[in-house]
């Protein structure tokens, strides 16, 4: 028998060494073309060993193929830490990162899709009104001309030139769709007088001479004259007057009308990096609406008039795309076939991969975590290509049970592509499918970062590790279910796909809102619960934080802290801010220094003058119950909880936050560690511990499991116990079949997706939806009961 040829003995990726946030030293021998998961619980480094080893080197070194020139404008990686990696192939990386929230980003937009349907229209749109930017809501139309001068033969010569664009963005709201409306009763009240304090801005105080002095004195107003017995001009200079100079008190100040100043400071922020009380003020002072002369299409007039048959370019994006789909199959034109045979392949992508009840317009920031990754897939399912290697982030996220075995279907294809496709996942259902498991563990962070397991699913079931014990796992119906206390009414709700849905959701008890995706879960949630007080929404959108920000920060518990040693030692509380005075001046308080070399990855490296402390040496000379507050912010939850719990260090405030870190099962995590280290669900989880804290009576949960290993999904289950039981409603979006099986009352969406979707199909107790089994979740919750 001949030999086997030498190209055909690289079947294995190597990784050995593997040293990245909490791995230590992993090994793993990753086969290739085939279907390999990742196991473990959140935190125990799964993340790390794909995408910031794995995936992260086979990117570094495709980058490094380009020229120096053009490595310039691309992100610069830095080599992971890793002895040994060998049998590398491409690396596609589909993960879960949020797509941008760009008022004018679209579903269309982020794919191909618009583009095509663009060139469409400018191809056979009757009337024909220009080229595909005429149909584009991000290019407005301009025109312009002047004198150019121009180098001829020695000679200088002006020429007269003019020129226009036709774009299709609507000039009322800039292709936005919405415009914004101020209510100006919120800004003040006009029964007052500017020294009465009229004005209602949080922070606008009577007496604050820089804004509302500036007013007062400007000499343009009466400062004590009720805002309501305004003249017509008085009024305009007051809420439009364009910046102008003034003398307040022999100081050179710039008056600007009330309107244009709010937009300046605080309506052109991003709402989510505002202050609570300040966001709660936009809110309320600002509503959109859409707009009247683009009915939010987002499209000129033009735009919108140029048909194919009777559809223009608005009716096609506003369509389900599963119909778009049909409607594009039905147009027959020669001239254009490859384009439609292009596009009929996107859409066709977005109904094989469960997305075909999502329209083109629907703005991108409101896709879920797990749609948005559906999303990011769908230039991946018609490609050629073979021999790379796909990595995933948990795919099945967002997805009820009925949706996972056409998930599972994509990826086998894929790896059948002669492709190796890395999953990280929990769902029992997508690791019944691997042809290789690794599981990590035993625990997460510092007690995570070693692979327990590595091998096929059935020697995983026998491995009696953590994932290996709990894949079997059933959670049986609960016993007694608790009594409302109350009820929430919706009425008439009909947000994108629901049909006049009426429910009452029952106050007091753990209620769960489920359904097929795209049934309407969270339009039914998010889209028509009413706005009273107290509703606390956790969803799944991104921590915003910086390397410098950790969980002390983000959570607030820094600041009784930094109260605390203050008083201690008799100093300012912003010398243990690391952010400000008390910063090591070399680093200035990042504790590592950056070079940054250009094309080339940069170097991060310790600070040596405080060892990655990130305080002047001063600073911690300063202690607490013997402690500076370097070794504080090195501690895990666990420890500071203790710390923080009783003798002299005893803090009550810092102590209720470090409970509910504990409670949300994140004590395994220190203090200082940065928030970009975090993995998704525990960046989650961080995010559901700060709002525990919050005053409300009604806790909205986004799909809370998200990210969560099965031995964690327990302690979730008892954590929102505890929450109900002490007097607060919980309702939680989820398809999570133990989160189900443990509610007290389940309303189920569907029956299908998009326009199949969007009604009430059951509402009850999960026992009577078992005995039912009248819909998809009743079928699926029956099986794993029982099963």
């Amino acid at each position: 028998m001949a030999e086997p040829h030498v190209a055909d003995s690289h079947d294995l990726i190597r990784v050995h060494g593997a040293r990245e946030n909490n791995l230590k030293d992993v090994s793993v021998d990753i086969p290739k073309r085939r279907l390999t998961v990742f196991t473990g619980v959140s935190g125990s480094g799964k993340s790390s060993l794909v995408f910031d080893t794995v995936a992260a080197e086979s990117q570094r070194l495709i980058n490094e193929t380009y020229s120096a020139f053009v490595q310039g404008f691309m992100p610069t990686l830095a080599r992971p830490e890793v002895d040994v990696l060998e049998g590398l192939t491409t690396a596609i990386i589909v993960d879960q990162q949020r797509m941008g929230a760009d008022p004018r980003s679209t579903v269309g937009t982020a794919t191909d899709a618009n583009a095509m349907l663009r060139i469409l229209f400018s191809r056979l749109g009757t009337p024909h009104i220009g080229s595909p930017k005429a149909f584009s809501f991000n290019v407005p139309s301009i025109s312009g001309a002047g004198a150019v001068t121009v180098e001829r033969g020695g000679r200088t010569v002006k020429e007269r030139r003019s020129f226009s664009i036709t774009g299709g963005m609507c000039p009322r709201c800039e292709g936005r769709g919405s415009v914004s409306d101020i209510d100006l009763t919120q800004l003040y009240d006009d029964t007052k007088s500017l020294a009465e304090g009229a004005i209602l801005i949080p922070g606008w105080k009577p007496d604050s001479w820089w804004t509302v002095g500036v007013y007062a004195n400007s000499g343009f107003l009466d400062p004590d004259k009720p805002i309501r017995r305004y003249t017509k001009k008085e009024l305009q200079d007051f809420l439009h007057r364009e910046p102008t100079k003034v003398k307040v008190n022999g100081v050179n100040l710039t008056y600007e009308g009330l309107i244009p100043k709010l937009q300046k400071s605080m309506l052109s922020k991003d709402k989510d990096a505002l202050q609570p009380h300040i966001r709660a003020f936009v809110e309320r002072a600002v509503t959109f609406t859409a707009c009247p002369e683009c009915e939010g299409t987002r499209l000129s007039a033009a735009a919108r008039s140029s048909k194919i048959g009777k559809i223009s370019i608005a009716d096609a994006c506003a369509m389900q795309i599963s119909d778009l789909a049909d409607w594009v199959r039905g147009l027959d034109e020669p001239s254009v076939a490859p384009l439609l045979t292009a596009l009929q392949q996107v859409l066709d992508s977005f109904v094989e991969i469960g997305l075909g009840y999502l329209s083109l317009d629907r703005s991108s920031g409101t896709l879920s975590g797990g749609e948005a990754q559906r999303v990011k897939m769908i230039r991946h399912l018609g490609s050629s290509l073979t021999d790379t290697t796909y990595v995933f982030d948990e795919p099945t996220t967002g997805l009820h049970p009925h949706d996972i075995s056409r998930m599972n279907d994509l990826l086998l294809r894929l790896r059948d592509k002669g492709n190796t496709v890395l999953v990280v996942e929990h769902k029992p259902q997508t690791i019944a499918i691997a042809d290789h498991v690794v599981d990590l563990g035993p625990g997460a962070g510092a007690a995570g970062g070693s692979v327990c397991f590595e091998g096929s699913v059935a020697g995983l079931r026998g491995s009696g590790t953590v994932t290996g014990r709990h894949l079997a796992d059933r959670t049986s119906l609960r016993e007694a279910v608790r009594t409302p206390t109350g009820k929430l009414a919706i009425r008439g709700a009909d947000t994108h796909n629901l049909r006049n849905v009426d429910v009452d959701v029952p106050l007091g008890v753990l209620t769960v809102v489920t359904g097929v995706a795209g049934s309407g879960k969270s339009s039914l949630i998010h889209g028509s619960l009413p706005s009273e007080e107290g509703v606390v929404y956790v969803d799944q959108g991104a921590i915003k934080g910086s390397r410098r920000s950790n969980p002390a920060t983000y959570t607030g518990l820094l600041d009784p802290i930094r109260k605390a040693f203050a008083k201690a030692n008799d100093v300012k509380p912003a010398l243990f801010s690391a952010n400000s005075e008390g910063a090591c001046p070399t680093c200035n308080g990042a504790g590592v220094v950056y070079t940054d070399l250009a094309m080339m990855a940069g170097v991060a490296s310790t600070c040596e003058d405080c060892e990655g402390r990130r305080y002047d040496a001063s600073v911690l000379e300063y202690r607490l119950g013997g402690r500076d507050i370097s070794e504080v912010l090195a501690m895990s939850v666990t420890e500071a909880e203790e710390f923080f719990g009783a003798g002299e260090a005893k803090l009550p405030a810092a102590h209720r936050i470090l409970e509910r870190l504990a409670d949300v099962g994140l004590g395994y995590l220190s203090l200082g560690q940065p928030l970009t280290t975090l993995s998704g669900g525990e960046r989650q989880r961080l995010k559901l511990a700060t709002h525990m804290g919050d005053k409300g009576g009604v806790y909205v949960l986004d799909e809370p499991t998200t990210g969560l290993h099965l031995a964690d999904v327990e302690q979730l289950l008892g954590l929102l116990d505890r929450l109900v039981d002490s007097g607060k409603s919980v309702i939680v979006i989820e398809h999570h079949l133990a989160v189900m099986a443990h509610a007290d009352w389940i309303i189920d969406l569907g029956p299908g997706a998009g326009h199949d979707g969007g009604r009430v199909v059951f509402e009850g107790t999960p026992a009577a939806l078992v005995a039912a089994r009248s819909t998809l979740t009743g079928e699926h919750l029956a099986d794993y009961v029982t099963g």
